[in-house]
């Protein structure tokens, strides 16, 4: 089910219902070619449908977590020239489709009911930041080197860096800095400006945190931490009433589950939570 190319997909044995994924093209510093957009895509739209996922932890192989779009394959353009098409207004419709897929990709991983855990370590670049805004905690190791790069190879990001990272960062003239000088930053200025929430020292160590973070989600009720995902996510995209109106509508039939008694009883009696059904 879970058999790719540039991603190595594992279910942890002693971290029950935690998903281990990892950028895997070590070698090229997990540089984003198109095997690897249509492989993202795929993997997190079968992961937010397999009942024996409940978190994933999302990581990179290697030396960095990536340094983005692979400009060495850069398959996009090339494809364009093979299709055939010679008209400037064709080939700018098969372009805006290009990139239309190449952004549900990543929205793939933003939509995916399931919480996902980004541990950055080496370098986060480009099309790399582009992915770990479409996460939903980020934590990286203290010698990361982030950077919006897009501006330095003339194009502007367009697969969700200038779209999410200002619903991520609440410090406007940070993210403009960032985004039109193409610098690098660490990952204290990133942690200071809340693109991330904890700095570790070493890959391993921020791991282990993600790894027990991702098993303390998961042991809880999957109806409650998905719904918490979802309207997180549309609160994010709508105005205080609407959320309210829509989480009151969401809770009207979700306060039925048979979770809400188990995880009231085990909070109350301070005891571990019960297995709970998969969802």
């Amino acid at each position: 089910m879970y058999n790719f190319t540039c991603l190595k997909v594992e279910k942890l044995p002693n971290c029950e219902f935690v998903f281990h994924v990892q950028l895997n093209r070590p070698t090229k510093l997990n540089a984003m070619n198109m095997v690897f957009w249509d492989e993202i895509g795929k993997c997190f739209e079968q992961l937010s449908k397999d009942p024996d996922c409940r978190t994933i932890v999302l990581s990179g192989a290697g030396k960095a977590f990536s340094v983005g779009l692979d400009l060495k394959e850069n398959d996009v353009v090339n494809g364009l020239n093979d299709a055939g098409a010679d008209d400037f207004a064709r080939k700018a419709f098969l372009l805006g489709r290009k990139i239309r897929q190449m952004q549900q990709c990543f929205t793939n991983i933003n939509e995916c009911p399931k919480p996902v855990i980004v541990v950055m370590h080496g370098y986060c670049l480009g099309g790399g930041v582009d992915l770990i805004t479409a996460c939903d905690i980020r934590i990286a190791t203290k010698e990361t080197q982030f950077s919006i790069k897009e501006v330095d190879v003339g194009i502007v990001a367009d697969v969700g860096t200038l779209n999410r990272i200002n619903k991520v960062c609440g410090n406007d003239s940070w993210i403009r800095e960032v985004a039109l000088t193409g610098r690098n930053f660490g990952a204290e200025e990133a942690y200071h400006n809340h693109l991330i929430s904890r700095v570790c020292s070493t890959k391993e160590e921020a791991l282990n945190e993600a790894l027990k973070m991702a098993e303390s989600i998961a042991l809880k009720s999957p109806i409650a931490v998905q719904g918490t995902k979802i309207n997180l996510n549309y609160s994010r995209d709508h105005s205080i009433q609407d959320s309210l109106n829509f989480v009151a509508t969401w809770n009207q039939s979700q306060l039925f589950s048979e979770d809400v008694p188990k995880s009231a009883m085990a909070t109350l009696m301070k005891s571990p939570f019960p297995e709970f059904s998969k969802l």
